[in-house]
């Protein structure tokens, strides 16, 4: 296992190795199984939303490969994006694109538009602008048009274009809307959004995911950054060291892959060193119920 200075070093070097020595790091972090599949994926992501959505000067695109070295190194492989999100789709394409050549991602993406001419179009941009031959998940962004999208994205992966179908959203207003699909379509993800601050999810439709045999997406970990306002309020409780978790957002990811209904979340970013945080935050002892109760008294 290799400490914390080592990750920082490792994460300075912009190249592909085949085997390397973090390659260790990829058996600490958990992997959850995508249930449709029996795949397994490791617990911490990556999202894209505003954080790849940037002019692609070759400093911007360079601190991107840079975060992807900490993240693939680390064991990171999923990757969430979508054509809402600006130019992410492009930067994917060039930051990554050694990696997507040799299939070291789990590519995800959205269709975000209505009707069918619409959605093939859009998804056929998304295969060019992340220069990919296969994307493992394509997702129905915010329900857009769910019934004509997931038709679509049915055939794909009859074609074996795509391995899963998904659908999203951001708002627990939405579950119930997310659980009557799931109830009528074969399902493979859903993604929504679950954290400290937004527990909602705990309720039903991460249990009914579990149930089902659906894997799970978690967007708004950290809620936009307002949890680490919150945090500034308070002093990091000194017991959390027993989990490993030395910062606040270790904290807020490791609260929510203790429950096991949690297949991925996606934390985005734009900063190596948070990279470097969050893919911690998938090590180390998992909570277990008794420090998840400590972790609501402080929140």
């Amino acid at each position: 296992m290799l400490n914390r200075r080592d990750f920082i070093a490792l994460s300075s070097l912009s190249f592909l190795p085949e085997i390397s020595a973090a390659s260790e790091l990829d058996q600490s972090m958990p992997k959850r199984i995508i249930p449709s599949s029996g795949e397994e994926i490791p617990v911490i992501g990556l999202g894209t939303s505003r954080v790849f959505d940037i002019v692609p000067s070759q400093n911007e695109i360079n601190i991107r490969r840079e975060i992807l070295d900490i993240f693939y190194e680390n064991g990171g492989r999923l990757i969430d994006t979508s054509p809402m999100y600006g130019m992410s789709e492009e930067i994917i394409g060039i930051s990554a694109e050694d990696y997507i050549q040799k299939n070291r991602f789990f590519l995800a993406t959205k269709v975000w538009t209505e009707g069918k001419e619409n959605g093939l179009r859009q998804i056929e941009e998304s295969f060019q602008k992340m220069k990919a031959n296969k994307i493992s998940l394509i997702q129905v962004h915010n329900l857009l048009d769910w019934k004509t999208q997931i038709k679509t994205l049915r055939s794909l992966k009859d074609e074996g274009r795509i391995d899963y179908i998904g659908i999203t959203h951001y708002k627990s207003n939405a579950f119930d809307e997310m659980i009557k699909i799931m109830e009528a379509e074969r399902i493979d993800f859903a993604q929504f959004n679950y954290s400290l601050g937004e527990r909602d999810a705990e309720q039903r439709i991460l249990p009914f995911c579990k149930d089902n045999g659906i894997a799970t997406l978690i967007n708004r970990p950290f809620m936009r950054g307002r949890l680490f306002k919150e945090a500034e309020k308070k002093r990091l409780p000194s017991w959390v060291s027993d989990y490993g978790i030395d910062s606040w957002g270790q904290l807020f990811l490791k609260y929510i892959i203790a429950d096991d209904a949690v297949t991925n979340v996606i934390p985005a970013t734009s900063k190596s060193k948070n990279m470097l945080d969050n893919s911690k935050a998938g090590m180390g002892e998992m909570l277990d119920a008794a420090a998840k109760k400590r972790v609501l008294e402080v929140f």
